[in-house]
């Protein structure tokens, strides 16, 4: 029987995790269990209007802790890299339009046909050093999510906590941190001792959880598990990032095609009732 001991004052629910709601939906199921916070994603925003969608949470009185997402900076093609950086502006503009000051960032695979991680990742500096200035002058800071090493070839060329500090630092704290997600992290032994070096630089721009559960599903991108139904100890994670200095929101980010198969108000009232039980 799922406990109900903690409280949800640093829960934000992300907007993938029931991406089956409505904007609308999402906000007044929010309202109703007592969530304060949603991390958006741009897809669904845009599709409802992002001044509209501003208004509405605004209207509501929740904050939106992160807009996803910005990055895939690996393209060779001048022109192609050239559409990502005008994208990644424009990505920017509606974080600040929505109030959000993190823009969470996958920074892309390798390109077709190339073998050159260190090639990929310069690249990704060089983006960084064009878009870091333009999102600081927006009051958006740059968070760069590392992805488990099993997306390296087609989604994120940076794979650990090291190597996106490693990118994170040759940058002001103010334009670009890292994201610290359970799910992509929690295999790493050198994990709490990076998680402690981004606490000192005041990089820890956002923490996602989401669990680890096998087997996992052909494609492996929808294999995040609800919390609680997998390997991660949440506590665990959550005391390093609270002892590195962080005590911001913490966002549950599941892409779960059973979770996505269910009625959303239902799971996203789980998805609190496993935060009280698991992270608060």
């Amino acid at each position: 029987m799922t406990t109900t001991t903690g409280d949800l004052s640093r829960f934000s629910i992300n907007q993938m995790t029931v991406k089956q709601l409505s904007m609308p939906e999402l906000v007044g199921a929010c309202v109703e269990l007592g969530v304060p916070g949603v991390g958006l994603w741009r897809e669904p925003v845009q599709s409802y209007g992002l001044e509209a969608t501003a208004k509405l949470v605004r209207d509501a009185g929740l904050a939106v802790t992160t807009l996803c997402r910005g990055g895939f900076f690996t393209a060779i093609d001048p022109e192609e890299r050239a559409r990502a950086l005008d994208d990644n502006r424009r990505a920017v503009d509606e974080a600040a339009t929505l109030g959000t000051d993190t823009l969470v960032l996958v920074s892309g695979g390798l390109p077709a046909g190339s073998k050159d991680l260190h090639g990929a990742r310069e690249r990704i500096a060089d983006a960084l050093a064009e878009l870091g200035p333009y999102a600081a002058g927006r009051g958006v800071r740059l968070a760069i999510e590392p992805l488990h090493p099993m997306y390296a070839s087609d989604r994120c060329v940076v794979s650990t906590l090291a190597q996106a500090l490693d990118l994170a630092e040759r940058f002001p704290a103010d334009q670009v941190g890292v994201t610290v997600d359970t799910y992509h992290i929690w295999w790493d032994d050198h994990a709490p001792a990076q998680i402690a070096r981004a606490g000192a630089g005041g990089r820890i721009h956002t923490f996602q959880l989401a669990d680890w559960t096998t087997p996992l599903p052909e494609g492996v991108l929808n294999g995040r598990g609800q919390i609680g139904d997998g390997a991660i100890d949440m506590r665990e994670w959550k005391s390093y990032v609270e002892a590195a200095g962080y005590s911001g929101p913490i966002e549950v980010e599941l892409f779960n095609d059973g979770l996505w198969a269910r009625d959303g108000r239902e799971v996203l009232a789980e998805t609190a009732a496993r935060f009280r039980e698991h992270a608060a």
